[in-house]
């Protein structure tokens, strides 16, 4: 069984910073693109940032020049730094990763998991 573990999330100053994480653990043969959404109360959820196997990432405008994702494929392992936070990025953040891997015998590939969310709030 897959899973993905989101770490870091909490209160912090608006222009501070905040480093988010989120391990994938489990039967996995690979990760595809890994990325991470949020979703503010009343908004629908929307992409932060993404990042491919290779490293190329793509970024909300909102968030260009101050949040950067990285990972690191040796630990199944993908990373938002969020620097100088906004009180508008005040949100539930998630992370999701395309991964292919096996349960109850089968090969699964670019099954897409969640993980269970972190608050994040930005105070002015």
């Amino acid at each position: 069984q897959v899973q993905m573990v989101e770490s870091g999330g909490g209160l912090v100053q608006a222009g501070g910073s905040l480093r988010l994480s989120c391990a994938a653990s489990g039967s996995i043969i690979s990760i595809n693109a890994m990325g991470w959404y949020r979703q503010a109360p009343g908004k629908q959820r929307e992409l932060v940032a993404d990042i491919t196997s290779g490293g190329i990432s793509n970024y909300a405008d909102s968030v260009k020049g101050r949040f950067t994702i990285s990972r690191d494929n040796a630990k199944n392992t993908v990373y938002l730094q969020m620097n100088s936070p906004k009180p508008e990025d005040t949100a539930v953040y998630s992370c999701n990763a395309g991964l292919t891997h096996y349960s109850g015998g089968y090969l699964y590939r670019d099954d897409v998991y969640w993980g269970q969310g972190t608050q994040v709030t930005v105070s002015s």
